[in-house]
C-alpha cells in the first residue's frame, strides 16, 4: 500500500504542496500531522506501528518524516525490520529500488561521518584550550574547602549533610577526595 505522510513546515505550513504531490503519486492513504513539532509525532508513530510488509511511505521531502539524519536512520531501520519502504519525491529516493548503493547505508555512513566531525572538532577545541592554559570540565573546588571537609569528616563530629552545608562539598566529591 502507498501511504502518504505529511506534516506542516515553514515552506508549506498548510500542507497544500505536499498534499498535491502525494495525490499525484497515487497514495492510497494520506496521513497528516496537525503540528510541525518534532515531538509528539502521534500520526507518524501510529502509522509505523501499523505498517505491513511491502507498504511504502511516500513523503514530499525527507524533512517531512525525519528531524535529523540520526532520526532518519532509526526510521529506515524500523521500516527495514517491517519489510516496508520509504520514498521521498524531492530527493528522488526510493528504498524499494534495489539497484545502486542502498540509501540506508548512505545515510548511516553520513551519521557516522557527522559523529566523527563533531568528535574531531571537540578534540581540537580541547587541545587549543589546553594550550591556552584553560582546563576543561567543571571548575575544581577550592582546596581549603576540600581540606576543611576532610577534617570535618575525619573528626566524626559532623554528618555529611552538615559538611555539605558548611563547605559546599557534596558527599560524592568528598568520597572521591578521601579515596585519593
Amino acid at each position: 500500500m502507498l501511504i502518504g505522510y505529511m506534516r506542516p513546515y515553514e515552506d508549506d505550513f498548510n500542507c497544500k504542496h505536499q498534499l498535491k504531490s502525494l495525490k499525484e503519486h497515487f497514495c492510497e492513504m494520506i496521513i497528516s500531522e496537525e503540528h510541525s513539532s518534532a515531538k509528539k509525532r502521534i500520526q507518524l508513530n501510529n502509522m509505523i506501528n501499523h505498517l505491513n510488509q511491502g507498504d511504502k511511505i511516500v513523503v514530499a521531502k525527507l524533512f517531512a518524516i525525519a528531524d535529523s539524519t540520526r532520526h532518519l536512520v532509526e526510521l529506515l531501520e524500523t521500516l527495514d525490520a517491517k519489510g516496508a519502504y520509504l520514498q521521498s519525491l524531492a530527493e528522488n529516493v526510493d528504498t524499494s529500488n534495489e539497484s545502486g548503493y542502498p540509501f540506508y547505508d548512505i545515510v548511516k555512513h553520513l551519521v557516522e561521518f557527522q559523529g566523527d566531525v563533531i568528535s574531531e572538532k571537540t578534540k581540537k577545541g580541547l587541545l587549543e584550550a589546553k594550550q591556552k592554559g584553560i582546563s576543561p570540565g567543571r571548575p575544581r573546588k577550592p582546596d581549603e574547602n576540600v581540606q576543611r571537609a576532610i577534617i570535618m569528616h575525619q573528626s566524626k563530629k559532623y554528618s555529611l549533610t552538615q559538611i555539605k552545608e558548611e563547605t559546599g562539598i557534596s558527599k560524592s566529591t568528598l568520597y572521591r577526595y578521601l579515596e585519593n
